[in-house]
């Protein structure tokens, strides 16, 4: 047996096709609930049909990348853990960092390198950190999120502009987070951030520029496929 013999499993298959119908069915039953409530509310059928019909094309469009993102993971960690990885809870920047940890601590240069090797039981502890690191996040929001969410508005309506910026920062201190990680992975891994930043940076300026709206639920689409192909392109040419 060997490693993808594992990560392909038919058992895998079911039981994460299992987890992912329960997730899309309690979403149903939300669904239902929150459409019986606005109905009593006194909202209109057409209005109602009008929100549901917008935050579909605004949930399947961005949902591209994650398409992308489950075709990248899926070459290291087989189809339906990525899959259900990224239906339920994480995210492929996540995800990816994740596996190099693991594939780091049993002696592994990357998870790549992980995945051509034979031993099915390094594929475990991959699920299992994957697992256990993020519900960090998760059980810190049980507690804090609402005093987080209720702190962040009462600095933006006490500081302006300065609460806007500091609400930002949060989101810099991720990407300070992650870009040491991406620049000491090696000369590939650094461009192709560059090219992703780059690309990103494009396309916001083109939505400026020429007044394209649309493309702001692209531009992670956009930069993945871009990036990715510039990564197989440098990978090629400097072997």
């Amino acid at each position: 047996m060997g490693y993808f013999d594992v990560a392909n499993s038919p058992l895998l298959f079911l039981l994460v096709a299992a987890g992912i119908l329960y997730i899309v069915g309690l979403s149903a039953v939300f669904l239902r609930k929150s459409w019986r409530r606005c109905l009593k509310l006194g909202i209109s059928r057409e209005k109602l049909r009008s929100v549901a019909r917008s935050s579909a094309v605004f949930t399947v469009v961005p949902s591209i990348s994650i398409v992308i993102g489950l075709f990248t993971l899926s070459t290291v960690l087989g189809v339906p853990w990525p899959w259900y990885r990224l239906s339920v809870v994480g995210s492929v920047s996540y995800e990816l960092m994740a596996a190099d940890m693991v594939a780091d601590g049993v002696g592994y240069a990357s998870v790549g390198e992980m995945a051509s090797q034979a031993d099915y039981t390094i594929f475990g502890a991959v699920m299992f950190v994957m697992s256990i690191c993020i519900l960090a996040g998760i059980i810190i929001n049980i507690f804090a999120v609402e005093k987080i969410q209720n702190g962040m508005s009462t600095l933006k309506k006490k500081r302006g502009d300065w609460g806007t910026i500091i609400n930002s920062c949060f989101f810099l201190g991720i990407v300070a987070a992650f870009t040491p990680l991406i620049f000491a992975s090696g000369t590939v891994y650094a461009l192709t951030f560059l090219v992703s930043m780059g690309v990103a940076a494009l396309c916001v300026l083109c939505m400026r520029r020429f007044k394209l709206n649309w493309m702001g639920s692209f531009i992670m689409s956009i930069s993945l496929i871009v990036s990715m192909a510039a990564s197989v392109l440098l990978e090629g040419l400097l072997k």
